[in-house]
């Protein structure tokens, strides 16, 4: 960081020492939830650890880089018709939508000493819709509409300590310097095994709620994505949609990865474990996958002219130690997510904690929505106009 950028950066924590809501997390979740409070007119700072908003939406170039025309290394697709409120956000922010291409035959792979065979495709029901640009154009049109100033890259929540009627955050700034801030309320749009590893509490979060975070599993957080780009689609010219499924691996399920303007992929989740992933390293999985991909759709695609492998469990502002097993999506509950001292002051608003479609880019914004509802309704209690 440059000299002026820190003082600039130290102005602005001495002028926003003390805030309505702090925002604890750049992702889908954070992101929406400052979109609501900002149209409530609720003062807010976001505050992100990373130095890009996104979490774990990351549409990326060639090179692995955020891109406006990227490939999804996280989510890509959603259901319109099983995820309304979704569907609202991509009308509201007017983001072209096409569907995850499926058109022609499936190639299925068995045994490693059988030759993979190809069946005919069946259609897609419910049809899924991917995002013109990747999904991070959702994260590029919310962030448009906040207040810059608002928005916090580079800065770690690593301490709340609850004290009278605000909540004081330690936090560690991109070159190391720790500053205190205080805010009223505060939500965390993190996972909450992320947020009950990276950030401790004072008082301590009650051991029944704090073994609940612990306990739920963080979507994508144990997987990885590999994609092979190409300069043509040519499964597509052999009447081949671009699925697959493999029980030889390393990839296990391999789907068209094409972008709407046209850029040519194919990509995999691969079904090696993340210990496995760390033992063999990205030049033999690379290796393997390509060699995977030729044998599945020919020799052509064993000639990719560049690869990208995303693997979520070594980024650790995703992933702890307990998620290096191999999990599926959380269960919907009900569960208070956070009970006695804490409650009333913190909320969760991580796809997790959604009571529909959790992990899901729709409980994201599930989420988010019932966490500045309660917020809102415990500042109404309390008689708070002027912030409510």
């Amino acid at each position: 960081m440059s000299e002026s950028a820190r003082r600039n950066e130290e102005k602005l924590m001495k002028h926003e020492r003390r805030m309505s809501v702090a925002i604890i997390g750049g992702g889908l979740a954070g992101l929406y939830a400052a979109r609501r409070l900002h149209a409530l007119g609720i003062g807010f700072q976001l505050f992100e650890a990373r130095d890009r908003l996104g979490g774990r939406i990351l549409s990326a170039n060639d090179q692995g880089h955020s891109s406006n025309d990227g490939f999804d290394l996280g989510p890509s697709w959603f259901w319109p018709e099983m995820q309304r409120g979704l569907t609202a956000l991509v009308d509201e922010l007017g983001l072209e939508t096409f569907p995850q291409y499926s058109d022609g035959d499936v190639v299925v792979e068995r045994l490693p000493r059988e030759e993979p065979r190809r069946y005919q495709g069946m259609p897609q029901a419910p049809q899924s819709m991917r995002v013109a640009g990747g999904t991070g154009a959702f994260i590029t049109a919310l962030s448009a509409t906040l207040p810059r100033e608002a928005l916090r890259l580079g800065m770690r929540v690593r301490h709340a300590m609850l004290n009278n009627s605000e909540v004081l955050l330690t936090i560690v700034a991109r070159d190391g310097a720790e500053h205190e801030v205080a805010a009223e309320h505060v939500i965390f749009a993190l996972p909450p095994r992320l947020l009950a590893s990276s950030v401790s509490f004072t008082p301590d979060i009650d051991s029944a709620t704090a073994s609940l975070w612990r306990d739920t599993a963080t979507w994508m957080a144990p997987h990885a994505k590999f994609f092979a780009l190409y300069r043509q689609s040519f499964w597509r010219d052999a009447g081949l949609s671009g699925t697959a499924q493999s029980q030889v691996g390393p990839l296990v399920e391999i789907h068209d990865a094409t972008t709407a303007s046209g850029l040519p992929a194919l990509f995999g989740f691969l079904g090696v474990d993340a210990d496995q992933r760390a033992a063999l390293g990205e030049e033999a999985l690379t290796h393997a996958c390509i060699t995977q991909l030729a044998r599945l759709f020919g020799p052509e695609a064993g000639r990719p002219h560049a690869t990208l492998l995303k693997d979520w469990a070594a980024d650790p502002l995703t992933a702890t130690a307990d998620d290096r097993a191999p999990s599926g999506h959380p269960e919907p509950t009900r569960t208070l997510w956070v009970t006695g001292v804490w409650k009333g002051r913190i909320f969760l608003a991580g796809s997790e904690t959604s009571t529909t479609a959790p992990g899901y880019l729709a409980g994201a914004i599930a989420a988010a929505e019932r966490a500045v509802l309660e917020l809102r309704s415990r500042g109404q209690n309390k008689g708070v106009g002027n912030l409510f």
